[in-house]
Formats: structure tokens, C-alpha cells, sequence
């Protein structure tokens, strides 16, 4: 460990001196050289510590009921190597009630019907967009819409009873943001 901070410290000062001594313009084309060369290796170290997801990886890892799976190069495998294995485990549509604090609402996304798991997971999970689930599921994204609309109606309509009976009954658990919710759900039924 000792080594390589020495050996750092040694090319940080030889960089520094470098530039101190630049006084033609082959000198300067050779600082900006060896600072780009620099950039180059930074940017590469942190590519290998990004985890990010593309379109590529929705079209491509699930079709037809088959699960393929990513390639070795994938941020979900580098995490899995690193011993983080949740966004694996929990990345399908039939889990991700797993993931929900809530036991309210964990309970009523599980007891949701398939369609309406797969649409709530590809629009709230991997934040797709409704035409991009359409093209998914080969139907319109009007129909996309409309089943997303049902589905949080459907959570909408069955959380607010539970929320107002956790009121009722005075549970500590009430947070601030589902009073506000219920305040909204009242406004919205309101509503002509």
C-alpha cells in the first residue's frame, strides 16, 4: 500500500515538473499528452464501476418466457461478483413486491395480476416509457396506458381504506406522506 502511494506521489511530482519546465510549444503538446493519457485511464476505471441499463438489456434479456441471460461485462454481473446479488434477485416483475417497505402496499403489488405486475415493474423499476413497454408486449401503447391507469387506481382504491383505518386506530407507523396522499385521493374522488 505504502508502494503505491510512493509510486503515485512520484508521477504526480514528475507531472508537475513537467509542466513547470514546458517552455516550447512540443513541451506543452507533451504535458497535454500525458494529461489526456491520464483522462483516458481515469474515465476507463470509472466506466468498470458505473452501473447503468440500456434499452439493449430490456429487448434482449427476456423474450418469450426464456430469460437470457447478460453478458459477463454487465454492471448486474460486476455487482453480483462484488457480493451485491439484490438487484439480481429482485429484478423481475413476480418479486419486486419483495422490495416494497411498506407492508401495506408489498401486500397489494403482490396480490396484483400478472399484466398489471409487468407493466408496474417495467414503468416504476426500469422506467420505461409506455411506448417502450408497448413495443414489448406487442400491443399499443394506448392499451399500456390504460392497464398502468387501472393498476394504480386499483392500489389507490384499496390503500386509502387502509390509511384511514391506521388513522382511526392511531398507529405510530402514519407518516406525513400518506396523510398527503389521502388528502389527494380525497380531492381526486371529489372530482366531477
Amino acid at each position: 500500500m505504502k508502494r503505491e502511494q510512493l509510486i503515485r506521489d512520484v508521477k504526480r511530482e514528475a507531472l508537475a515538473r513537467m509542466e513547470d519546465s514546458a517552455r516550447t510549444r512540443d513541451d506543452f503538446k507533451a504535458v497535454i499528452a500525458q494529461w489526456d493519457h491520464l483522462d483516458k485511464n481515469r474515465e476507463r476505471k470509472e466506466r468498470y464501476h458505473e452501473i447503468g441499463r440500456d434499452e439493449k438489456t430490456l429487448e434482449a434479456g427476456y423474450k418469450d418466457g426464456i430469460i437470457f441471460p447478460v453478458p459477463i461485462s454487465h454492471p448486474a454481473w460486476r455487482e453480483a461478483l462484488k457480493g451485491d446479488f439484490i438487484s439480481m434477485i429482485f429484478d423481475n416483475a413476480y418479486e419486486m413486491w419483495q422490495l416494497i417497505e411498506d407492508q401495506d402496499i408489498s401486500v397489494l403489488v403482490r396480490n396484483l395480476s400478472d399484466k398489471q405486475k409487468e407493466v408496474l415493474f417495467f414503468s416504476a423499476v426500469r422506467l420505461c416509457t409506455a411506448q417502450q413497454i408497448a413495443c414489448y408486449k406487442e400491443n399499443t401503447d394506448r392499451a399500456i396506458r390504460k392497464l398502468l391507469a387501472a393498476t394504480f387506481n386499483s392500489i389507490r382504491d384499496k390503500l386509502a381504506p387502509l390509511i384511514r383505518e391506521q388513522i382511526t386506530i392511531g398507529l405510530p407507523q402514519m407518516t406525513l406522506a400518506k396523510r398527503e396522499f389521502l388528502e389527494w385521493y380525497d380531492k381526486q374522488k371529489t372530482r366531477p
